[in-house]
């Protein structure tokens, strides 16, 4: 419950570096009713990798990166998520990498309308490169764990897809997913259709002010989902990461009847996944769906 509390102090920290106080407190409201959020005030990963999360991004919208090092590095080991923030920064440095160094007349001339404040410094690049590295050393940790203690190169894979009673295949399980909820034809098209609506919702006006590092990570983090992810009730809980949209939809609009109607959502479906998950409901072959 206190790394919940600590993970909504830092979002709001966060946000307020992308919208007013009362726009940010919003999107902290959004997050906290959030329908899944109820899991931040037990004993589970989510509350202590959010405010690891939280504080790592924070550190880098500030351009802190060697200050971010060693949160990233717990963050890695407090949840497998170190992948897509690896890949998330890789894309930031090549996109202020080619702010700083146009490769033709029309980025330098684009580049130029940047405000000079925003261009990173070759200590900043230098430094950023140093926080991805270890973002990408630090997504190994556990796999090379599992490997040392085991022998296996593919322990920590065997372990993770074990109650799946198959191997990992990426990208597989969305389609068998969207096979099972919409049959043979659309089954096969809706992880197409689904990415690409996500893709678009990142250009929507109220999500591009989050800024590049916010949207990278929300990108990132999606197509991490989508590759690994075996779909199912734990889906929902595995969003809570995506946080940076809830500003986005708080910008959306600033009418407080859209503001307050979306938290008494958010609440009326906090008790419908609640009542649905945590309340044992034992399956005919056996066990309960997680929650």
């Amino acid at each position: 419950m206190l790394a919940g509390w600590g993970a909504a102090l830092l979002v709001y920290t966060l946000f307020r570096h992308k919208a007013p106080h009362a726009a940010a407190l919003w999107g902290v409201a959004f997050f906290a009713t959030f329908p899944v959020s109820a899991v931040l005030q037990v004993p589970y990963a989510e509350p202590l990798s959010l405010l690891l999360l939280a504080g790592a991004l924070l550190l880098v919208v500030r351009r802190q990166y060697l200050w971010a090092v060693p949160v990233v590095v717990l963050l890695c080991l407090s949840r497998p998520v170190g992948v897509p923030f690896a890949l998330m920064l890789g894309l930031v440095i090549v996109f202020r990498f080619l702010q700083r160094f146009p490769l033709s007349g029309g980025l330098r001339g684009a580049g130029s309308r940047v405000d000079a404040g925003e261009a990173h410094s070759i200590r900043d690049l230098i430094s950023l490169a140093v926080l991805t590295a270890v973002a990408g050393v630090s997504a190994l940790a556990w796999p090379a764990a599992a490997w040392a203690a085991t022998g296996d190169f593919q322990a920590y894979t065997k372990t993770e897809t074990a109650w799946r009673g198959h191997d990992l295949v990426p990208f597989k399980p969305w389609f068998d997913a969207g096979v099972d909820l919409f049959g043979p034809v659309l089954g096969l098209l809706a992880p197409f259709v689904f990415v690409a609506l996500f893709g678009l919702m990142l250009f929507l006006p109220p999500v591009v002010r989050l800024g590049v590092e916010l949207r990278l990570w929300c990108a990132c983090y999606m197509g991490y989902l989508v590759a690994f992810l075996h779909p199912q009730t734990s889906t929902f809980r595995m969003l809570l990461p995506l946080f940076p949209l809830a500003l986005g939809a708080v910008l959306l609009s600033r009418s407080r009847a859209y503001r307050g109607t979306v938290v008494t959502m958010f609440l009326l479906l906090q008790i419908v996944w609640i009542v649905w998950l945590w309340a044992w409901a034992q399956l005919p072959g056996g066990g309960d769906y997680p929650p």
